[in-house]
């Protein structure tokens, strides 16, 4: 059996036993491991993994997962989701469809925070969704704005998403930082401008909040302002040059637990619960970016990325007939996978074929992210979806019709940015780097 037979066949087997409900970390190390053994034998096998594994993981620039990490544990304890949705609430809340826009808002800024657009869907979910009840929102309207809301998060910095990126391909984890930056300030305005058009064909489905006085939308910026400054710090030190990305991630994480402790929102016990959070999500990705470096070493000695660009090459499609095939591929991936999974199991064989058309990394990065969350509020399936809907108890009809407008909104956006690449890669073009 050929090292291509092999690849091919580690490659589906990986697919089904991660169907089955195998962890995705122990799919790939166990694939990646046997693979190897059948091809190089066990000795050299285990010493390349073992080589490999431990540079790629003690490099200095590996802690800049687990210092952002860090960071998004320490703001989550300062109550930031509920300050940001009601400080948008004071200032948008009294337009038609306000509230929808306050908690799209809201959602994208806690989602940047938390990592998780599905533990931001489920947050927001929990606390706007009643919210939005009370002043008669449609149920349609509500649902998809919190579902869709959360999404956003991947393309604000600091994303995890980049950072697997770009500890998986070795782009620069601060330009991709920044590439996201556009592109996720439009993906807010074309939800926000989802939201009006519904709420002008139909004003019943968002009644306007009653308008805030001018001194609370003023106050409601007293406790948000702070972890903002920070962000902005962060990202603003990134693009400047003044530190590199590991670096601002030291300074966010104690920045963060600064903010927490001058508010007295930090208690000894609350201060280890995050240690504790911060090292159990870091372990987290530690195993599953182990696994893909074992996968990828094994793909790799098989060649079966290099055999699928020749091929791909070969048979003459166009590349953005690739491109489109791709990103329908990361939809379906995206209903039943997160994305943390999809990444590492995708990219050591999609990226160099997607790299050899001759596509931009950092913009294909963007709009590859963009599209994987896209798939977790697409019907049928859609992990947000479920996991809203076992939140908030909506029927899943609603769950599904609510998003559609939105689903629209993203494909809209998505291709924005296919069409005008510069949005991507405007930005990092003029950072300065260290």
């Amino acid at each position: 059996m050929s090292p291509i037979d092999i690849g091919i066949i580690g490659f589906i087997l990986t697919m089904v036993v991660i169907l089955l409900g195998i962890h995705v970390s122990f799919a790939l190390i166990t694939i990646g491991v046997l693979g190897l053994v059948l091809i190089l034998g066990l000795e050299p096998a285990l010493s390349s993994i073992a080589l490999i594994t431990f540079s790629r993981v003690t490099d200095y620039s590996f802690a800049v997962a687990p210092l952002f990490l860090l960071m998004s544990t320490f703001i989550s304890r300062t109550g930031i989701g509920e300050e940001l949705y009601k400080t948008a609430c004071a200032w948008v809340g009294h337009l038609k469809g306000g509230l929808a826009m306050a908690t799209t808002v809201a959602s994208g800024l806690f989602a940047a925070c938390c990592g998780s657009s599905l533990a931001a869907a489920i947050a927001m979910g929990k606390m706007a969704y009643p919210e939005m009840k009370r002043y008669n929102y449609s149920p349609v309207l509500s649902v998809g704005t919190i579902a869709a809301g959360g999404t956003m998060g991947i393309l604000i910095p600091p994303s995890l998403g980049f950072i697997i990126i770009g500890i998986l391909t070795e782009l620069s984890i601060g330009k991709l930082f920044i590439a996201g930056i556009i592109p996720g300030i439009l993906e807010g305005v074309f939800y926000l401008g989802a939201i009006f058009i519904m709420c002008q064909i139909n004003p019943k489905l968002g009644p306007p909040f009653p308008k805030a006085p001018m001194k609370d939308k003023i106050v409601s910026l007293k406790y948000t302002w702070p972890v903002l400054g920070l962000f902005l710090l962060v990202i603003g030190g990134i693009y400047g040059g003044v530190f590199t990305p590991t670096e601002a991630g030291g300074i966010g994480a104690f920045g963060a637990l600064f903010v927490s402790l001058v508010r007295r929102q930090m208690t000894g016990k609350d201060l280890l619960e995050c240690l504790l959070e911060g090292a159990q999500m870091t372990a987290m990705i530690i195993a599953l970016l182990i696994g893909a470096f074992a996968f990828n070493q094994f793909l790799a000695i098989t060649r079966i990325p290099y055999v699928m660009s020749d091929f791909i090459i070969t048979i003459g499609l166009g590349k953005y007939a690739v491109l489109f095939l791709v990103l329908f591929f990361y939809i379906l991936l995206g209903m039943v996978f997160d994305i943390f999974a999809i990444l590492v199991l995708t990219i050591p064989v999609i990226y160099p074929t997607i790299i050899s058309l001759g596509f931009d990394p950092i913009w294909y990065s963007v709009v590859m992210v963009r599209i994987v969350e896209i798939g977790l509020i697409t019907p049928p399936f859609g992990i947000n979806l479920f996991g809203l809907m076992g939140t908030i108890n909506v029927p899943i009809g609603v769950m599904y019709r609510g998003v559609i407008p939105f689903l629209v909104a993203d494909f809209l956006h998505v291709a924005l940015l296919i069409a005008v690449p510069s949005l991507s890669t405007f930005l990092p073009e003029f950072m300065l780097s260290r």
